[in-house]
């Protein structure tokens, strides 16, 4: 009987924490809980054809079947299951919604199918806990293509912005701060003078969904810099932020550094392909040692991030990074020495992020074979690249996140980061953080336990 009413007890608590984080937590809260974060790749964005015709973006002709159009596997429950195992504690799903899946070209209507399929996914990640961002993604490069329009060109592409996330926020909105909205993906803007357009834009994004009332009021909603490129962000956009009454934004950057190391593919006469980077893991007489873009550079990238948006309370979300994984061969090259340059940039990568707060989302394109920036093999539920999941997973335990929804707290202590509940729900005092007594709390959203 006593272990009963202990039970009733502790679902009474964790029913009161839930009521109490429900949309009630700070935008720097939402990106603490995602780190580090996993892509879906471009699966829900996929179309049955390359490419992008105008005159057929507007039509519903890409149905279902998009979803293994650039890749073999269908997204299930299982997979989501095992990302989650993997210690991953968000989802960022890139979507097409205009791109062959507009039921009613004159209103802008979604497909309600294709409507039903991308929620279906978000509910495998929901019911394993973990927060998702759901975005427009390139979409056929209906606004892309677009986004220095003026006049007619540019009201209508506000128009259709606003209807498409206007029917996805009335969609989803029931759910909780475990969603986040991102207006778009790579805004291709390449000058200042441009970024204001670009803020135009991301203010129709904005006021569409805080205008549907709910709990999309208080959603955590995600802008992204000029094309997406960190130092562009920060010298462009942090001084034109657009506004939001709840005051509940995050700015999106993607950290693919240094080019010739994560996606060059033949070397070329102004410089080579990087096999090794970091400092460690130069070969001697190799042409493919990283000349630029290391520990360093990206550091101070990092910090920039940090004192123009998230010391000011803004989060940053890296959306995407990654690197290819290559087949190394050749006098004076070393295998062994790419592997192990692979596993530390992604450890590096993550643990700077989330020491400074910055939300790390793992690009993950299921293609297997060689020279592939693959991670997860989602057909059979392993991992492709052991190399790059050993390194989050060493950035995780270095930074203190458990691999496990259930952990023990050595030394009597727990993580800083964020409010520490007790199993009535009532938030630890800030005088015990560094010494709790024995029993279990709750951080995070995971339980910890003090022996």
């Amino acid at each position: 009987m006593r272990k009963f009413f202990t039970t009733i007890l502790c679902m009474f608590a964790l029913m009161q924490l839930h009521a109490q984080q429900n949309m009630e937590l700070t935008a720097q809260e939402v990106a603490q809980r995602m780190m580090p974060g996993w892509n879906l790749g471009n699966t829900m964005e996929a179309n049955m054809s390359w490419g992008s015709n105008p005159a057929k973006l507007f039509e519903n002709n890409g149905g279902l079947a998009g979803e293994t159009a650039w890749q073999p596997t269908k997204t299930t429950q299982a997979v989501i299951d095992y990302v989650k195992s993997q210690g991953f504690r968000s989802v960022r799903i890139p979507c097409a919604w205009v791109w062959g899946h507009i039921a009613d070209a004159d209103n802008y209507t979604i497909d309600a199918a294709w409507m039903s399929r991308v929620k279906e996914i978000v509910d495998y990640c929901i019911n394993n806990d973990l927060y998702v961002l759901l975005n427009d993604h390139w979409d056929g490069g209906w606004l892309d293509d677009n986004l220095t329009a003026t006049g007619a060109q540019k009201e209508k592409n506000k128009a259709v912005l606003a209807a498409i996330w206007t029917q996805i926020a009335n969609e989803f909105s029931d759910y909780d701060d475990h969603l986040v909205f991102a207006g778009q993906n790579e805004p291709p803007i390449e000058k200042e003078s441009d970024v204001s357009k670009l803020v135009e834009y991301q203010q129709t994004f904005i006021d569409a969904v805080r205008a549907t009332g709910g709990k999309n009021e208080k959603r955590l909603l995600v802008v992204q810099g000029p094309s997406t490129d960190a130092e562009k962000t920060c010298n462009w956009l942090a001084n034109k932020i657009p506004t939001d009454p709840s005051g509940k934004l995050a700015v999106e950057i993607h950290f693919y550094y240094p080019w010739n190391f994560w996606g060059m593919t033949e070397d070329a006469n102004w410089g080579n392909m990087f096999y090794y980077w970091g400092k460690d893991n130069h070969v001697s007489g190799s042409n493919h040692n990283a000349t630029w873009g290391e520990e360093s550079q990206m550091t101070a990238i990092a910090n920039q991030l940090k004192a123009k948006f998230i010391d000011k309370g803004i989060p940053v979300i890296n959306g995407e990074y990654g690197v290819i994984w290559r087949t190394v061969s050749g006098a004076n090259e070393s295998q062994e020495k790419h592997n192990a340059s692979i596993k530390y940039y992604y450890k590096f990568m993550n643990q700077m992020c989330m020491e400074r707060g910055i939300v790390p989302m793992a690009w993950d394109t299921n293609s297997t074979g060689t020279n592939q920036m693959t991670i997860i093999n989602r057909k059979d539920l392993t991992i492709y690249n052991q190399y790059m999941i050993d390194g989050i997973h060493e950035a995780m335990e270095a930074v203190g996140i458990p691999l496990t929804a259930i952990s023990s707290i050595k030394n009597g202590r727990t993580e800083t980061r964020s409010r520490i509940y007790d199993l009535s729900g009532r938030v630890v005092p800030d005088q015990q953080m560094s010494r709790l007594p024995k029993g279990v709390y709750i951080q995070n959203g995971r339980k910890h336990i003090i022996p």
